[in-house]
C-alpha cells in the first residue's frame, strides 16, 4: 500500500514540476522586461543629459567605478549631467544579459560610446556591469555601475 502512495506522490511531483517551473519563468520574463525598460531609461537620460530622470533611477548609496578606475557617487554623477561635464553623443548597447539573484538584477552589456566627461574623452567600446536592487517600495534602483574599456588590437593602456 505504501508503495502505491509513494508512486502516486512521485507521479504528482513529476507532473507538477513543469507547471511550477512555468510560473517563475513568466515572472522572470516580466522582471527582465522591467530591467530592459530601466536600461533604456538610463540610456536616454545619459544621451539627453537628463539629471532628473537619472536621479529617479539611482539608489541613494549608488556608486560607480569609471573606466579610468575612479569612484563616483550619485551626487557626482548628477552634478556631471547638470553641468554638462558628461556629454555623451552616441551610445549603442548590445550583448545585454540580465541575471537575477532574489531582489538583485545584474546587467552586463557591450556599449559603443562617443562623448566626453570630466576625465576626458570616453569614446570607444566598453563592457559594463550595472547592479539593480528592488527597494522596500518594490522599485528597482541602480546601486552600482562599473565600466571597462575594451582595448583595440595593438592599443595599449
Amino acid at each position: 500500500m505504501w508503495r502505491r502512495w509513494m508512486l502516486v506522490g512521485l507521479l504528482l511531483a513529476l507532473s507538477a514540476g513543469p507547471l511550477l517551473a512555468g510560473m517563475p519563468k513568466a515572472l522572470k520574463h516580466e522582471k527582465r522586461h522591467e530591467i530592459y525598460q530601466l536600461e533604456e531609461a538610463w540610456r536616454n537620460a545619459v544621451l539627453t543629459g537628463n539629471a532628473t530622470a537619472m536621479d529617479g533611477l539611482m539608489a541613494d548609496d549608488y556608486v560607480a567605478i569609471t573606466s579610468h578606475g575612479t569612484l563616483q557617487t550619485r551626487d557626482q554623477v548628477l552634478a556631471n549631467l547638470r553641468t554638462k561635464r558628461t556629454h555623451i553623443t552616441s551610445l549603442e548597447v548590445s550583448d545585454r544579459k540580465v541575471r537575477f539573484y532574489g531582489t538583485t538584477a545584474v546587467v552586463t552589456s557591450l556599449a559603443l560610446v562617443q562623448g566626453t566627461n570630466s576625465e576626458g574623452e570616453v569614446s570607444g567600446s566598453f563592457r559594463y556591469t550595472r547592479v539593480y536592487v528592488r527597494d522596500a517600495h518594490g522599485e528597482w534602483k541602480i546601486v552600482s555601475f562599473e565600466a571597462s574599456r575594451i582595448l583595440e588590437h595593438g592599443e595599449s593602456k
